[in-house]
């Protein structure tokens, strides 16, 4: 069983809309998560959104789901969408 850590996240678009999700990954890590964050904005087309240390901060761990641990696995990364995210 593996344990990742779930990092809260809130980004602004260069439009002002707010885009909320978490971070999982298994490093306790907030600047690794805030690089990954950056990375999966600009990989949707957003490099301009603003995400900031203050924004992407360590919420809990647990046990990741099969699609997150693809995800982490895959890209070392993943996304769980929560508010504002594109589908």
């Amino acid at each position: 069983m593996t344990i990742s850590h779930v990092y809260d996240t809130y980004a602004k678009t260069m439009q002002g809309k707010i885009l909320h999700f978490d971070v999982v990954i298994d490093q306790l890590d907030q600047q690794k998560a805030l690089t990954y964050a950056k990375e999966w904005l600009k990989n949707l087309g957003l490099e301009g959104a603003i995400v900031t240390s203050e924004n992407c901060y360590f919420c809990h761990s647990i046990e990741a789901s099969t699609e997150l641990r693809e995800q982490i696995d895959r890209l070392g990364y993943a996304i769980y969408k929560l508010e504002g995210c594109p589908k």
